[in-house]
């Protein structure tokens, strides 16, 4: 403590201070307010920048010592026009009251935030004397943006957004811009306007954050809608409208149209009484009138008086010379209320800062890449700053035909959502852990964007694109993820100490290096055994699981509901047998995260060793799930329902294709109605491997071998129905790939392995998609309709065909001949390996389809007739001509794995995707790219052969994703410089990424998932799925 007190704080402090411990961030000589005697009471500030501190006060202090506590900590000078709100207990937004008791008007204090921003918004926004100022408003319009709050036309939006993309990134280079702007949401709907942006952007060369600043505001304080907050209204008629306030006066809203606007020169008096809202205007002279009153009905007296009383400090902050003095308290009786302004007019603040000699000290703007300093002034650009030369290295995901589509949220929320207490061995994402006396904790904290904003533009990788990803390449410039800490000599402390960054967040290099030292203490915070982790892998994975189900039960609920279209019968079969497993997993895994707790140490119980196990919560929980076996048999008959209301109304299908745009449906919709059966064989393997890691004299091996055993009965008993649905499934995606065929689902038919293979013709080798069913092999083409669909060519019966290898014959490698009984076909693979998949394949299909053993699918044929015919019968003409074409609904399906499989010239088999399901893997991995020296933290979940990557486990989409189908997975070489543990490689062409996991077990089951979908698993599994036959 001796130590932090003497080191002396410096301005680069003034935002991002990690490291108060309650010693000012002001200047030397400048200290906190004297708080009143009493037990500290912690509150938790949310920044304009969406890092939080947490400050210490006293019970008994007014508002007015925790908003000093504030503007003393950002060093703030002209701190009167900024406030502090929150949610108080009526779910209403107010402004804390300075005069008044704090936690008299916070009920709950750990489980409130409150937010500083912006109250008082100028007119002119060269009354703002410091730099400081400007940028934290330009923080608040950047926001309002955002959130959809500041309403203007598209050419001042982009005109805006330029001039925010200006003071980040810099000067203008297209490839940069353009990324910055895919990874950045800036506004709701930025996309329809991004090459006027980028057209702005192209013109603001050599402009300096500050100039930025200084121009965006200028900009925004001539929009109508420049610092407006809404309160909605009723007048006498009934006719909706919105109040706000203003320093000119009360104005009145219809929409987002300004209809009316009372000067405060007019006004005589505002008063509210109950729900009513009264304005009490002066008569006017010239028109010989008398006294009016307007009357406004809001929606409580609650309302009301919040209206009120910001309308109160709006006129005293603005039209007064100097703080309105205290009342003098009545003897008996009082009359109205009490509440004043408190606090500096705008009129004592400008005063103040020219008669003040205080020394104006730079500061960090640690959300830009672009240096800079406030002796920069928008009037002056002689003291410019030197802007490094960012070495941009552009990184691809894959080869041409990828494409990592990073979406950055746009700002809704004002407050974190709640998590569950960390528990791995990296630190947590969440922004609720960064306090004020600790240095921030997270590589990657959601910036100014929220979940609550849910736009329906796509995030997922698409293979037939290919855009690059910008990267910082010498590792040196801040990161552009939200609370990365930067690695520049500026942006620490004399003691090399990281700042808390204010950041914007972005998927890509996080130009942050982890000491050595802090890491390794960080690790032996949590235990080491490898129960441990096997434990912490069923808590990832079931966090997982229930953001799966949440898409069924939750957000395709919601999208279907509102519709008429869809079958009441099907929603309701859906939810009866959906709603019931999400709402038993939700129990199940906030047991699991309190065990882990526990386990961890984050209570006394692991001293005694009492919780350090998961045997009992798994058996207990399996006994629970058992309960629900009659709802996971009803699964298939909702996979089956389902369909057959698509084939059977275009309107439901075009309902659930809109869906599938989603950006929470990441995988093909009919997968997350498979999901309640996959999990039922991750409990078996997470047991299996819990069994086989106890000694028999364990106290936990009792409880685990008796789940073991449970679930190991409830997935036999489910086997058939999950193969069934597999398959049935697969084929219904396929079907949305393919086009020139009528009866994909067929009675019978089994999907064995799709890939790419070359046709021998008149014309050479063409590339081509073949598909082996257990009854024919069809061979496509890739179309050029918007679709991407692949057009049938063929169909060759596998009854009667006979193989042989013809590579001498042809001279071409790898190539063999199929005989039809109709046809000859010559094909080649793209190596022997490939060949001998594909040749034992489809020797095995010949076998089964002449010796008729294919499996019965009955349960999941939904109907023999072809899909045109169903939809002539139980359609209307009127539902047909007011739906869009099916080509026009699929071009989203460019990045599913048919496609993945023809970029990369490779095949899946059947069995390779019932392994992918066994092999689902979640959890947090710190990523770097091959000429990066910053490690990033992201939270990575694999399944259906790719990795989806998000910041934390509470988002509800992916930001990217990255097939892995023809990547390699290997541990780096010596040579590679990659000083660290438990590091893996995945390497495809010149595409190199590095992850690292956090023990020893993660990392071989990271290596032991990816491997799964990297190398074919087909060739030594096809006996025993023979034998399934």
């Amino acid at each position: 403590m001796s130590e932090l007190a003497e080191r002396p704080s410096t301005a680069g402090q003034r935002l991002g201070a990690p490291e108060s411990f309650g010693v000012s961030t002001l200047e030397p000589g400048l200290r906190p307010p004297v708080q009143p005697p009493g037990r500290q009471v912690s509150l938790r500030v949310q920044m304009l920048d969406d890092t939080q501190e947490v400050f210490q006060i006293s019970q008994r202090a007014p508002g007015k010592v925790l908003f000093d506590l504030v503007c003393v900590h950002l060093n703030l000078t002209e701190g009167d026009y900024f406030g502090l709100e929150y949610t108080d207990h009526r779910k209403m937004t107010v402004w804390l009251d300075l005069l008044k008791p704090a936690l008299k008007q916070i009920r709950r204090p750990k489980n409130t935030i409150l937010r500083f921003v912006v109250k008082f918004f100028p007119p002119d926004h060269t009354q703002l004397m410091e730099e400081l100022t400007r940028y934290l408003f330009a923080l608040q319009i950047k926001r309002d943006l955002a959130c959809g709050h500041l309403i203007c036309n598209d050419t001042s939006s982009a005109l805006m957004v330029s001039h925010i993309i200006q003071s980040e990134i810099g000067d203008f280079d297209e490839m940069q811009s353009w990324q910055h702007l895919l990874h950045n949401k800036y506004l709701p709907d930025q996309d329809a306007i991004r090459d006027k942006i980028i057209d702005c952007h192209r013109q603001h060369v050599g402009q300096t954050p500050a100039e930025s600043d200084y121009q965006l505001l200028e900009i925004a304080r001539r929009l109508e809608m420049y610092g407006v907050r809404l309160y909605p209204a009723k007048d006498r008629e009934g006719t909706k409208l919105n109040l706000t306030v203003s320093h000119t006066g009360v104005l009145v809203f219809q929409g987002y149209t300004k209809i009316n606007a009372f000067n405060w020169s007019k006004i005589r008096k505002l008063s509210f009484k109950r729900k009513r809202f009264l304005i009490k205007l002066r008569a006017d002279p010239a028109q010989n009138s008398h006294h009016d009153t307007l009357e406004f009905a809001m929606a409580s007296r609650d309302c009301c008086k919040v209206f009120w009383k910001i309308c109160v400090e709006y006129h005293a902050f603005f039209r007064l010379f100097e703080e309105p003095k205290p009342k003098p308290k009545p003897i008996l009786f009082t009359r109205g209320s009490s509440f004043r302004f408190s606090g500096r007019t705008q009129k004592q603040i400008i005063d103040h800062m020219k008669d003040s000699e205080l020394k104006k000290v730079p500061f960090e703007r640690k959300h830009s890449k672009v240096l800079s300093s406030s002796s920069m002034s928008p009037q002056s650009s002689s003291f410019r700053s030197q802007v490094p030369k960012e070495s941009a290295t552009s990184i691809l995901l894959a080869d041409q035909t990828d494409l990592a589509r990073l979406e950055a949220k746009s700002n809704g929320t004002e407050g974190p959502a709640t998590v569950a207490p960390p528990t791995n061995g990296f630190s947590d994402l969440d922004p609720s852990r960064q306090n004020h006396n600790g240095v921030s904790q997270h590589l990657l904290n959601p910036g100014p964007t929220s979940r609550a904003n849910k736009e329906d533009s796509d995030c997922k990788e698409s293979p037939q694109e290919s855009l690059p990803v910008v990267a910082n390449g010498n590792g040196t410039e801040d990161g552009q993820g939200k609370g990365v800490p930067s690695t520049v000599d500026v942006g620490q402390t004399a003691e090399g100490q990281q700042l808390s960054p204010l950041t914007s967040p972005l998927l890509i290099e996080a130009g942050y290096v982890r000491h050595d030292d802090e890491e390794e203490a960080r690790r032996k915070k949590f235990p080491t055994d490898k129960a441990y982790f096997i434990a912490k892998e069923l808590l990832t994975t079931e966090r997982t699981y229930l953001k799966d189900l949440q898409v069924i039960t939750e957000f395709f609920q919601k999208a279907v509901g509102k519709d008429e279209a869809f079958p009441d019968s099907v929603r309701d079969l859906i939810s009866s047998h959906y709603d019931p497993v999400y709402r038993f997993h939700q129990g199940f895994l906030k047991e699991t995260e309190q065990r882990l707790a526990q386990w961890e140490g984050r209570s006394n119980a692991h001293i005694r060793g009492d919780y350090q196990r998961i045997g009992d919560v798994l058996l207990k929980n399996i006994q629970g799930l058992r309960q629900l076996t009659v709802h996971l048999q009803r699964h298939s008959e909702c996979l089956v329902e389902l369909e057959r209301a698509c084939r059977s109304s275009r309107k439901v299908e075009a309902l659930c294709r809109d869906f599938e745009q989603q950006r929470v449906c990441y995988l093909p919709l009919y997968i997350f109605l498979l999901r309640p059966l996959h999990r039922l064989l991750h409990y078996k393997l997470i047991l299996e491997r819990l069994c086989k890691h106890y000694p028999p004299t364990h106290e936990d091996f009792r409880d685990s071998r008796a789940a073991l055993a449970e679930i190991s009965e409830m997935a036999l008993q489910l086997q058939g129905i999950m193969m069934k649905m597999e398959n049935f499934q697969k084929i219904l995606e396929l079907k949305k790939d393919l086009t020139g065929i009528e009866n994909l689902v067929a009675p019978g038919r089994e999907f064995i392995r799709l890939g790419c293979l070359s046709k021998l013709s008149g014309k050479g080798l063409q590339q081509r998609m073949f598909f082996l069913f257990s009854d024919c092999l069809m061979y496509t083409s890739r179309g050029v309709t918007p679709s991407n669909q692949f057009k049938v060519h063929g169909q060759l019966p596998l009854y009667g065909m006979t193989i042989r290898e013809s590579e001498e014959e042809w001279g071409v490698p790898h190539s063999f001949t199929l005989f039809g009984q109709r046809q000859s076909v010559v094909v080649a693979a793209s190596c022997a390996a490939e060949m001998e998949r594909w040749v034992e394949d489809i020797r095995m299909a010949i076998d089964l389809a002449e010796q008729g053993t294919t499996p019965n699918t009955d349960l999941l044929s939904t109907d023999s007739k072809p899909l045109e015919e169903v939809g002539s019968e139980l359609e209307s003409e009127e539902e047909l001509c007011g739906s869009r074409s099916s080509l026009e609904r699929q071009s989203h399906r460019g990045n599913t794995t048919v496609h993945v499989c023809w970029h990369r010239n490779t095949s899946v088999s059947m069995v390779d995707f019932s392994i992918a399901v066994e092999n689902q893997l979640s959890g947090n991995l710190l990523r770097k790219f091959k000429n990066s020296n910053g490690w990033q933290k992201l939270w990575v979940v694999f399944t259906n052969f790719s990795l989806f990557f998000y910041k934390s486990h509470q988002d509800e989409y992916p930001l990217a994703s990255l097939p892995l189908l023809g990547y390699s997975v290997t541990v780096p070489a010596e040579s590679e410089n990659i000083h660290k543990d438990y590091v893996f490689k995945l390497h495809f062409k010149s595409h190199v990424y590095y992850f690292r996991s956090e023990s020893e077990y993660t990392f071989e089951r990271w290596m032991e998932v990816i491997r799964s979908a990297t190398c074919s698993a087909s060739r030594p599994l096809l006996s025993s799925r023979k034998d399934l036959y």
